[in-house]
């Protein structure tokens, strides 16, 4: 089964910024959507920003972060990248990266980022 693995997350202050990674263990993400999603205590988990494979690269951006954050992937090192600027309180949440691979969900057991002061 394929395994995403997270990193980067971490406390940070309001209007900070934060970049997290997402890559796959033995496995090349270059050709696949990958999406993040984020879940805040106590709420439902939702999606944040998507990108289409490494040959349309297409984005795609939740309202609530639309101008803060960028998705994207290096295609050298297999890896999809949130970069995320002027953070603010209500980010805070477990961020999780996920992709379907030929009909099978993945997801990864997500990273930490809290925005507190």
């Amino acid at each position: 089964q394929l395994q995403l693995v997270e990193s980067g997350g971490g406390l940070v202050q309001p209007g900070g910024s934060l970049r997290l990674s997402c890559a796959a263990s033995k496995f090349k993400l270059d050709y696949y959507a990958i999406g993040w999603f984020r879940q805040a205590p106590g709420k439902e988990r939702e999606g944040v920003a998507c990108i289409n494979s490494i040959t349309e690269g297409n984005t795609y951006y939740a309202d609530s972060v639309k101008g803060r954050f960028t998705i994207s992937r290096v295609g050298a090192n297999h890896t999809v990248y949130l970069q995320m600027n002027s953070l603010k309180p209500e980010d805070t949440a477990v961020y999780y990266c996920y992709a379907n691979i030929n009909g099978v969900p993945s997801w990864g057991q997500g990273t930490q980022v809290t925005v507190s002061s």
